[in-house]
């Protein structure tokens, strides 16, 4: 998701919120999602493609709106620690958010208010990241046999993109439509979906 979508608190919180983790313990997660092979994997081919980041590119925040965080051009990654509880879901935001960095990344026209190339890389974090899998789908209470993962990869794009100013209901809709074999099936940097 594009960072105008996101809203931020005061990430210097110290009281543990109702709900997920403190700031100080996200970030700490964070820091440990960084060794994580997929997170390696992915910093490495945006360096190959010349784009680095420091230190803060990821960094932890209480959010306002119910989002698990965010990718900013310019801005890096948020990962929302009210909302998080456990590593792997912190990995996930991590994961998801880096593929939409590398999209920008490789990408020099990349237009976040255009629907179609936001659509395409939500498509392609969704289908990239994990974020389907079964078994998180089966978390949330979806649970199907076949065809989960694009109905799911489905779901989570309307989502993302309903979120964005410039793309309303049916215009999301369409844009995801018309994009969605050519994306689906762009696997860059993977040889394959993970």
């Amino acid at each position: 998701m594009e960072g105008a979508a996101v809203e931020e608190t005061n990430s210097k919180s110290t009281s543990r919120p109702s709900d997920g983790r403190t700031v100080e313990e996200c970030q700490d997660m964070i820091n440990r999602s960084l060794k994580n092979p997929t997170v390696k994997f992915l910093r490495e081919h945006m360096e190959k493609s010349g784009c680095t980041f420091g230190e803060n590119f990821i960094k932890a925040v209480n959010c306002k709106r119910e989002v698990s965080g965010g990718y900013t051009r310019g801005g890096g990654i948020i990962v929302c620690s009210n909302h998080m509880n456990l590593q792997d879901e912190v990995n996930q935001v991590v994961i998801h958010e880096l593929i939409h960095a590398y999209d920008d990344c490789r990408a020099a026209n990349l237009d976040w208010t255009n629907c179609a190339h936001h659509a395409c890389s939500e498509i392609r974090a969704g289908h990239l990241s994990g974020d389907c899998h079964y078994k998180r789908e089966l978390l949330r209470g979806f649970m199907k046999i076949r065809g989960h993962e694009q109905e799911c990869v489905r779901r989570r794009v309307m989502k993302s993109l309903l979120g964005n100013p410039y793309c309303p209901e049916p215009a999301a809709r369409d844009a995801m439509e018309a994009v969605w074999d050519t994306c689906y099936n762009d696997t860059k940097p993977f040889d394959r979906a993970p």
